[in-house]
């Protein structure tokens, strides 16, 4: 029985300390009037995105940096041509949030966050 509890107390002490992985938390906005299409996000080492985003729709997504580099957004606009804009550079093991926002006749605005980043 002592044993069963203490499998059972160090089985928590696990649980609760638990793996952090170091990841960013992803918001594409529409917040212009017409739809936007086509949306990719690039990162280091991998990219995502969405076939389509509503006027005032946010797409979240949640990805791991592995790698460093540029970021860049590339999106089909409503006269079917095709855009890209750069965004800041990420480093492996960043952490936090990051935000690209479309406005109406400007290019999209980038806000990143990051909590502690690594080796600055």
């Amino acid at each position: 029985m002592r044993f069963l509890n203490l499998a059972l107390a160090l089985a928590a002490v696990l649980t609760l300390t638990g793996c952090h992985s170091a990841i960013i938390a992803a918001t594409i906005s529409n917040r212009t009037s017409e739809p936007l299409s086509l949306i990719e996000v690039d990162y280091p080492s991998a990219s995502f995105g969405t076939q389509a985003l509503a006027p005032g729709q946010d797409f979240h997504y949640r990805f791991k940096v592995l790698g460093s580099g540029a970021t860049t957004v590339l999106w089909t606009d409503t006269a079917h041509h095709d855009r890209k804009n750069s965004g800041p550079a990420l480093q492996e093991g960043d952490e936090g949030t990051l935000t690209i926002t479309f406005a109406t006749n400007a290019n999209p605005t980038w806000n990143l966050q990051l909590l502690n980043r690594a080796g600055t």
